[in-house]
């Protein structure tokens, strides 16, 4: 992400803010976009499909972005697509494969509960979920054709990049998945109609979407509405963010452990953690600024890191669990207590470092350190045990025939094993006899 956010000269203290911190990729007419919010609340929407049971942290950007919004004074309205999610978005990597209603309507379930987390229900700008399956489903075909469809124009839908690039592809691309752009333009209309939503935000991605719905409210009601994508984020070296060599990072505790969350932030390289630091928190402009200052500084001591770490882990887990990650993260090295360390959290981090299943007698020492492959072999574990480089459970262990006893399993099972100060891994001995 670049440091250089120039700011249109007709704006408003919301977008400037939102400039600052790299938030805004694309927008339709600013500053008129800039006199409505001037104006008075304007109500907004951003949309969530349900394609899995689980929203990542791209997602976040935009939820993120919305509580900025809201914390400006605007309504929110966030739109699950119950509908738009049976459907799919074209994507440059080929057809989605369709969930049945059933998984849907979970996943629709599972998501709003996520995107609830981040917005106020409360207030004079309280915020709205809403779900465009209620507006979807009563319509027969004949009215989306008539009433909808009626509005679009072949040629500018053709013309749209991914539409495009998926035609001459070799898979093609169905009438289903291009009929999308039609569902989503219908969304912001029926918003529009119901709510007095004049703005839809959304992911770069999403911009000929979002056009198309200020396109159908320009045509169906003779209305100005506004669009304002956020950029894609992307790492130091131009990849997709959010991706690691595990997989997506999800929302989902189930499925991205606090830990692994924790560390995937902690983990970002010095180039990009500024950027990200605008984007994901809500700390001041001097307190970033001042951060920005320390890793240029003092890069080795990661000050930076660990405030977007923490910060980002409490709004999606919640303060316990930062707290028991941190004290996990400290106790693995030797700095904290292990067993101030819930189950669950040192088992996370313990399968980050990686955690190995041994079977059979109890084993040595030597036996551990060469399982997890902390040493590459068994006169090397001797040599590490003799220079005092081997430490069990954060205890260091002299003698090489050394074996735990039942006493030392953490929970029953797990031993901690380190090969100095930044080597770890973890060993589950399971139920032993």
């Amino acid at each position: 992400m670049s440091d250089e956010n120039p700011v249109p000269p007709t704006t408003h203290p919301l977008l400037e803010d939102l400039h600052w911190r790299g938030l805004i990729a694309q927008s339709t007419d600013e500053p008129e976009l800039a006199a409505a919010l001037s104006a008075g609340p304007v109500s907004f929407y951003g949309g969530f499909d349900p394609t899995a049971r689980s929203l990542h942290i791209g997602n976040l950007v935009l939820l993120l972005t919305m509580r900025r919004i809201q914390e400006a004074g605007h309504r929110p309205l966030g739109l699950v697509g119950g509908a738009t999610g049976l459907i799919g978005d074209p994507r440059m990597s080929g057809e989605r494969v369709l969930n049945g209603p059933e998984v849907v309507a979970q996943w629709v379930a599972q998501i709003q509960s996520q995107v609830e987390k981040y917005l106020d229900f409360t207030g004079p700008f309280a915020a709205r979920i809403v779900n465009n399956l209620d507006w979807t489903a009563p319509m027969s075909a004949i009215d989306f054709l008539r009433d909808v469809g009626k509005h679009f124009r072949m040629g500018r839908m053709l013309s749209k990049e991914i539409v495009s690039a998926r035609l001459h592809s070799d898979e093609g691309l169905s009438f289903t998945e291009f009929s999308y752009q039609i569902l989503q333009g219908m969304d912001f209309l029926e918003l529009h109609r119901r709510y007095g939503c004049v703005l839809q935000v959304g992911g770069n991605d999403q911009w000929g979407n979002l056009t198309s719905g200020t396109e159908l409210i320009r045509k169906a009601e003779g209305k100005v509405a506004h669009a304002l994508t956020t950029p894609l984020i992307t790492k130091a070296d131009g990849t997709k963010f959010g991706k690691t060599e595990s997989g997506t990072v999800w929302l989902d505790g189930e499925l991205t452990s606090p830990y692994a969350f924790y560390q995937f932030w902690f983990n970002v390289e010095d180039a990009s953690v500024d950027g990200y630091l605008k984007v994901f928190s809500f700390r001041t402009r001097a307190e970033l600024e001042a951060l920005a200052e320390a890793t240029a500084v003092r890069p080795h001591a990661r000050e930076a890191q660990r405030a977007l770490a923490a910060e980002v882990t409490t709004l999606v887990h919640g303060e316990a669990a930062t707290a028991s990650v941190m004290a996990a993260s400290g106790a693995l090295f030797g700095r904290g207590d292990l067993g101030d360390v819930d189950e669950a959290t040192l088992e996370a981090a313990l399968s980050e470092a990686g955690l190995h299943e041994m079977t059979g007698p109890p084993p040595t020492v030597v036996e551990l350190l060469r399982a997890t492959g902390l040493a590459s072999s068994s006169s090397d574990a001797r040599r590490t045990i003799a220079e005092g480089g081997a430490n069990i459970n954060n205890r260091r262990i002299n003698d090489p025939e050394h074996m735990p006893s039942p006493e030392d399993l953490l929970f029953g099972r797990l031993l901690v094993v380190r090969r100095g100060k930044r080597a770890v891994a973890g060993v589950n001995l399971g139920a032993r006899p």
